[in-house]
């Protein structure tokens, strides 16, 4: 692909707009985000505080530990970490630094002001409202369809800023119905080191470093070193175990920012680390494994791109694909062998269920990781899933297609009975 052909410089911008660092699982995250820029808006302390939030940010915030906070959890936690100590400028990132006072002060204003959480529906997936109030004055705060998207700043009546909403749409992102697998495939073949160098290298250092705090520490159900204690040393339990212990340490309150992939660090770490891991094991180079990770990181984007943002289907399926795809990679695969681990994978692993952010999340990033790897291997030993085994169909970007339109529409009902079982009453 030539620098001059378009796609070559919208897939750059892609990267650079996906692998972006967030600390803490990223909804409650973005709502400590909504939850700062609108006390910033108010300019005081709020008295009271109004949460509006899609079903599928609810499934997501409402088990998870949010960092930072010395161990709180759920969606009044992530609203008050924002609004007591939150710095909206830092976006993702908007509880990184929080002192010991201001942990104290969050458990105290959890205790003191009132705060409602509300379930909303206005037809998106991916919608927060954060309503801040002291005395007559208010400020509102909305984000759609994407974890950093304001689109709606109001104080008093008055709206500083609106940007209308179209539907699901992500306006101002680079165009990514511009992403298919040959193009993907060229891409990584060509693409100048330089141009990715930045972006590849900072979710290898920081990846890297969250998986090594999760084999270190205890979080979770520390599936991580479950797995290396079950199955050993080996390259293919090592692949799964360094993507597992990320998400151990992510889920459950470590302060280690990741690189995200479609929104998520569970992705970000699930389609970089088995590829870093095998990069090690077969002493690949520098330039290899960022090509391998330019690869793994753009075919998980590729099939989120149908999904959506949030869904009730896993997003670590598609990223442990995408892993195989980097991994068959390194080991000398070509586009046939990168095209058919990706069906053979979402073949096996499709029927796994996002029932929201928490423990055990890594463990189904172990299995999508396995599922990617043996997807790989069982083409190289000439075995595949061929069209017309479920929803498998001929050639990798339709089958992708497919599980698209399972992931986004398909599974709109499953996502809402998730919702309703999670939180029973509320919704």
């Amino acid at each position: 692909m030539e620098k001059t052909d378009k796609r070559y410089g919208t897939y750059v911008q892609i990267l650079k707009e996906e692998l972006i660092p967030a600390m803490g699982c990223t909804e409650p995250i973005a709502l400590a985000y909504a939850s700062a820029k609108a006390r910033e808006v108010l300019g005081a302390m709020p008295e009271k505080v109004l949460l509006e939030v899609s079903g599928s940010i609810i499934k997501n915030v409402k088990s998870v530990i949010v960092p930072n906070t010395d161990g709180l959890k759920g969606i009044p936690a992530a609203a008050t970490a924002g609004i007591v100590a939150g710095k909206a400028e830092k976006e993702l990132e908007v509880i990184s630094v929080v002192t010991a006072d201001e942990i104290a002060t969050m458990k105290q204003f959890l205790e003191e002001v009132p705060i409602q959480v509300k379930h909303v529906d206005n037809g998106l997936t991916f919608e927060i409202i954060v309503t801040v109030y002291n005395g007559d004055s208010y400020a509102k705060v909305r984000i759609a369809n994407y974890h950093t998207n304001i689109v709606l700043i109001e104080k008093d009546g008055e709206k500083l800023l609106e940007i209308p909403v179209k539907g699901e749409n992500e306006e101002g992102l680079a165009d990514r119905s511009l992403l298919n697998m040959e193009g993907i495939w060229d891409f990584v073949n060509s693409v100048e080191i330089e141009d990715i160098k930045e972006v590849i290298g900072r979710q290898i250092e920081y990846n890297t470093a969250i998986s090594e705090e999760g084999l270190r520490g205890n979080y979770g159900a520390n599936i991580g070193s479950v797995l290396l204690d079950m199955e050993g040393n080996n390259i293919r339990t090592r692949a799964k175990a360094k993507a597992a212990a990320g998400s151990d340490a992510r889920m459950n309150g470590c302060e280690l920012p990741v690189i995200i992939n479609s929104g998520s660090g569970n992705q970000g770490m699930t389609c970089s680390l088995p590829v870093i891991e095998y990069a090690k094991e077969l002493k690949a180079s520098e330039e290899q494994l960022y090509r391998a990770l330019v690869l793994s990181n753009l075919v998980a984007i590729h099939q989120k791109t149908g999904i959506g943002r949030l869904s009730a289907y896993c997003g670590a399926v598609c990223a442990g694909a995408a892993a195989g795809t980097g991994i068959a990679y390194l080991c000398g695969g070509g586009f046939e062998e990168v095209t058919h681990t990706v069906v053979n994978a979402l073949a096996i692993t499709s029927g796994i269920v996002c029932d929201g952010a928490k423990a055990s999340c890594a463990a189904k990033i172990a299995s999508a990781v396995d599922a990617g790897i043996l997807g790989y291997n069982m083409y190289i030993r000439g075995q595949q899933f061929y069209a017309g085994d479920g929803i498998v169909t001929k050639g990798a970007d339709e089958t992708i297609r497919n599980v698209g339109r399972l992931g986004k529409e398909g599974m709109k009902e499953t996502n809402e009975e998730i919702i309703d079982i999670m939180v029973g009453g509320m919704c």
